[in-house]
């Protein structure tokens, strides 16, 4: 079964379990009507003027049907361009919508049954009819959900199908395409698709749709970061050694003893142990693919003024691009924000990670641990102080 209706309560058709279990990672599905009434919480204006902004990550793609060839802008886009564009095959795309438009983030709610650290961002595309970018594959799971008006796709449900790309355009367009379905998608509908699984989608008149997109570092590059943090610490005078060395029998030769002083050489990658191993993918996922950097504060904030200023009422924002995950450490926790660790409660790192917008009576009680974390979080800028709500007369 590769199409399933939505029920009450199981947007996805079925229980979260039984989705896991039968096609996460596995196989694609439709969900018809996961959010029935469903209305895009974004514009295609607004989604425009977002591409028009030097922050936002944005590319315009123009399709030229007769020649089957593309060509690709990257933002930011000049207002004056989309008066330019012809009347159909055309697509505009903004990735990180989740991080400019809390509504748009509040869609993330429904993907509660996954791992937050694995949710990479909300992308909104807006196409005209015709419009689309092509026969290609992810290298990562991917919901696609339909917002305005209709788009057709067509899939390949053969994971091992060919992979060799168009070599003379700029996007990764597939050489080969032999869809296994088609489907026409409405408003509310959704399709999934695991990583590596080939499809095309194409605009039937104007549409939006919304990709909710996932995190899956290549392991080269997870091995790379490990091995950096690594050797980090090591200096010029860290080096192959051998004062125990014997006479040669013969020159050409690695010996036993050789390759013994290499294991010990390279010993910390066995002495890496599960605290170790944790604490680097704690930083690490939550620092990959970092769009945008936090910018400390002009003045550094003192403990005095922090507490100064919950006392008064102010609350807490958070940074939009700060990813952040938390692991249990004994009775509390270790909180990670933006590739740093911070010793706290589970308590305020669930608050963290959960709530963009911490209001003042969330953080009431304080222990030290989270007192001194608050505090490095507003210095590095992934908190701001917010003024105290005023109470409106009654």
């Amino acid at each position: 079964m590769i199409e399933v209706h939505a029920k009450p309560g199981q947007p996805l058709g079925m229980s979260a379990q039984d989705f896991l279990r039968d096609y996460w990672q596995k196989r694609p599905l439709l969900i018809r009507q996961s959010l029935p009434g469903f209305t895009p919480p974004i514009t295609p204006e607004d989604l425009a003027g977002l591409a028009c902004e030097e922050a936002a990550l944005s590319r315009l793609i123009v399709r030229d049907p007769r020649k089957e060839s593309w060509k690709v802008r990257s933002g930011p886009i000049a207002e004056g361009d989309f008066a330019k564009l012809p009347r159909t095959h055309w697509t505009l795309l903004v990735q990180d919508v989740d991080k400019w438009d809390m509504d748009v983030a509040a869609l993330l709610e429904q993907f509660r049954f996954l791992p937050r650290w694995r949710v990479d961002d909300v992308m909104i595309s807006y196409a005209v009819d015709g419009g689309g970018v092509g026969a290609h594959v992810d290298q990562y799971d991917v919901f696609l959900l339909q917002g305005l008006g209709r788009r057709r796709w067509r899939i390949s449900d053969d994971a091992g199908a060919p992979k060799a790309f168009r070599p003379e355009l700029e996007l990764k367009i597939l050489a080969e395409f032999q869809p296994t379905h088609d489907w026409v998608l409405e408003p509310g509908d959704m399709l999934y698709l695991p990583p590596g699984f080939a499809h095309d989608g194409v605009a039937i008149g104007d549409c939006m749709t919304l990709s909710i997109g996932m995190r899956a570092p290549a392991i080269a590059e997870m091995l790379g970061d490990l091995v950096d943090q690594l050797v980090e610490p090591l200096g010029e005078d860290d080096r192959y050694t051998d004062p125990d060395l014997a006479p040669a029998a013969d020159p050409y030769e690695i010996d036993a003893a050789a390759f013994a002083r290499v294991e010990n050489a390279v010993a910390a990658l066995r002495r890496l142990d599960d605290a170790a191993l944790q604490a680097w993918f704690g930083r690490y996922i939550t620092s990959y693919r970092s769009a945008q950097t936090a910018l400390a504060p002009d003045k550094p904030v003192s403990a005095r003024d922090l507490d100064a200023a919950l006392a008064k009422g102010a609350g807490l924002l958070r940074f939009p691009w700060a990813r952040t995950a938390w692991t249990r450490r004994g009775d509390g926790a270790t909180l990670y924000v933006a590739g740093q660790a911070l010793d706290c409660s589970a308590g305020f790192a669930r608050l963290v990670c959960e709530q963009r917008e911490i209001a003042a009576a969330d953080i009431a009680a304080l222990t030290p641990g989270d007192h001194a974390a608050l505090l490095a979080l507003l210095n590095q800028g992934q908190l701001v102080l917010t003024r105290p709500r005023r109470r409106s007369r009654t």
